[in-house]
C-alpha cells in the first residue's frame, strides 16, 4: 500500500523538478549571452582597431563596421619603418624600461613590505598610514619637482628617472599587496628560523621570499602592463627620438603638418599589444592567485 502512495508523489515532483532545471538552464544560457554580448561590446574598439590596421587610409574611417572591403596587409611593414627607427628599436627602449622596473619593484618593494609586516621600528603605524596615503597622491603633483631634480643631475633624456624611482619602493600599491600576503604567512616559521639562528636578512631571503611568489607574480605582471603602457612620464623625460618607447613612438605617427598614416599606427599598434596579451596569458593564473591570498578582493 505505502509503494502505491509513493508512486504518485514521485511522478508528481517529477515534472516541477524538470520545470526548475528548464528554468536553470534558462537563466545560465542568458547570463552567458548577456557576458558574452558586454565581453563583445569592450573588445570592438580592439577588435576595429585590427581590423583597420588591414584597410587601406582612405577607408578607415568610411567603414565603422568589423567587414573588410580591401586588404591592405602592406601597413605593418610601412609602419614598422615609418619613423626614424625600425619600430623594434622602441619596442627594445620599452622593454629595457620595463626590465628595470620589474627588477627595482620586486627587489625594494618586498624588502619594505617585510620591515612593515616582521619588523618593529619607532613610527612604524604612521609610516605605514603615510605610505598608503601616497596611493591617493596623482602623478601630476609630483612630476614637476621630479623633473627639476632630474633635470639638475642630467637624467633627463635617460631611462634612469623612468627606473631608479622604482629601487625606492614608490609603488605603495605593491608594497601594500605583499605586506597583506607576508601578515597571512604563520609567524612560526620565522620563530623556528631564527632558532636555527637565522637573522632577518636569512629569514626574509630563505624563509618569506620563497613563499611569496604568487605576489611577486602579481608585482610583475602590473608592473609589465603598467609600465609598457605608461606615456605621460615617457614623454616628459624622453626627448630625443632615438631614445622614444613604445608609446611616444606611436604618438609620433601623429603629425599636424602632414597626412596621418592611420593604417600604420594601428597596425603597429597591434604589434604593441602582443607582449601584453603575452604575459597576461602566461601570467594569468599567478595573478589571480596572488590577488587572491593577499586579501584585496
Amino acid at each position: 500500500m505505502t509503494n502505491l502512495d509513493a508512486s504518485p508523489i514521485r511522478r508528481s515532483t517529477r515534472p516541477a523538478a524538470d520545470r526548475r532545471d528548464r528554468r536553470t538552464a534558462v537563466r545560465t544560457a542568458a547570463k552567458h549571452l548577456g557576458l558574452i554580448l558586454l565581453a563583445l561590446i569592450m573588445l570592438y574598439p580592439v577588435l576595429w582597431m585590427a581590423v583597420s590596421s588591414l584597410r587601406p587610409n582612405d577607408e578607415i574611417f568610411r567603414s565603422p563596421g568589423l567587414v573588410l572591403d580591401g586588404l591592405q596587409a602592406e601597413n605593418y611593414p610601412l609602419g614598422w619603418e615609418a619613423l626614424a627607427s625600425p619600430f623594434g628599436h622602441y619596442m627594445i627602449n620599452s622593454a629595457i624600461v620595463v626590465v628595470g622596473a620589474i627588477i627595482g619593484n620586486l627587489v625594494s618593494c618586498s624588502m619594505a613590505a617585510y620591515a612593515f609586516a616582521r619588523l618593529d621600528f619607532t613610527g612604524k603605524r604612521w609610516w605605514f598610514a603615510i605610505m598608503l596615503g601616497t596611493i591617493m597622491l596623482p602623478i601630476h603633483v609630483i612630476i614637476v619637482p621630479q623633473y627639476i631634480m632630474f633635470s639638475q643631475i642630467g637624467w633627463v633624456n635617460t631611462f634612469l628617472p623612468l627606473i631608479v624611482p622604482k629601487m625606492l619602493a614608490t609603488d605603495a600599491f605593491f608594497v601594500f599587496l605583499m605586506v597583506q600576503f607576508i601578515r597571512g604567512l604563520p609567524r612560526e616559521l620565522d620563530e623556528a628560523a631564527r632558532i636555527d639562528g637565522a637573522g632577518h636578512p636569512r629569514i626574509f631571503l630563505r624563509v618569506i621570499l620563497p613563499l611569496m611568489v604568487p605576489a611577486l607574480a602579481t608585482t610583475t605582471i602590473f608592473t609589465f602592463i603598467w609600465t609598457w603602457n605608461d606615456f605621460f612620464s615617457q614623454l616628459i623625460y624622453l626627448t630625443d627620438p632615438d631614445m622614444y618607447t613604445v608609446p611616444v613612438a606611436l604618438r609620433s605617427f601623429v603629425d599636424s603638418t602632414v597626412a596621418t598614416s592611420w593604417g600604420s599606427m594601428f597596425a603597429m599598434s597591434v604589434v604593441s599589444l602582443i607582449p601584453i596579451f603575452l604575459a597576461f596569458l602566461i601570467g594569468q593564473r599567478f595573478l589571480i592567485k596572488g590577488i587572491a591570498t593577499t586579501g584585496i578582493k
